[in-house]
């Protein structure tokens, strides 16, 4: 059988010396043809690490999008805080200089005119520190020396005194439950120093 082959090759072929030839070219088109081929492996490897490449840029980008925007969310909380703020305190400075107004708010009963003013006031200048202390205005160690400072003064202890029991149910996460945490320990501090233990 592979002799009827080979002799219907040679047939094609004229003689065995052109069978031969042919053979050898086509040799030496299947060793382009192996060459090419390795060329094609390895364009097709370096497509490949190029698009990885791209891939993990484009993962930095969009990670760098999102810390962007959550500091961009931040940031517009922070703003609506410090307008409801700016608000507060309008309305404090309006119940100050009217006291008509102040009676709607009901707070501080029992306080005359000038003792609902300084009350009124009091809660303006804590209300400046949870402020401040929102925007990092203030370390930890400047807020505690101005709660110091504040807390000497017999007005703002009595307002203290009168608004303390609301704010220790305020979250302790919040700007204002933080500022209040301090402003306690500043009376913590105070009141050992005014009565200390005897030995």
């Amino acid at each position: 059988m592979s002799g009827w082959l080979i002799d219907g090759v040679e047939q094609l072929n004229s003689d065995r010396r052109t069978a031969a030839e042919r053979s050898a070219l086509g040799q030496y088109f299947g060793g382009v043809s192996a060459v090419f081929s390795g060329l094609a492996l390895l364009l097709l490897v370096v497509a490949l690490l190029y698009q990885q490449h791209e891939l993990r840029l484009q993962r930095q980008e969009l990670s760098l999008q999102r810390e962007e925007l959550a500091a961009s969310r931040d940031e517009l909380r922070r703003s609506a805080a410090s307008d409801m703020r700016s608000l507060h305190m309008q309305l404090t400075q309006m119940a100050m200089t009217d006291s008509a107004l102040a009676d709607v708010w009901n707070v501080f009963p029992g306080e005359s005119d000038s003792g609902r003013r300084q009350m009124l006031f009091a809660n303006l200048t804590f209300n400046h520190f949870v402020l401040a202390q929102s925007w990092g205005s203030f370390s930890e160690t400047e807020l505690l020396v101005n709660a110091h400072s504040m807390l000497r003064s017999p007005i703002f202890r009595r307002y203290w005194e009168a608004t303390k029991g609301r704010k220790s149910q305020l979250p302790r996460e919040s700007d204002e439950g933080r500022v209040f945490h301090f402003f306690e320990q500043a009376l913590a501090d105070l009141d050992r120093r005014a009565h200390p233990p005897s030995t």
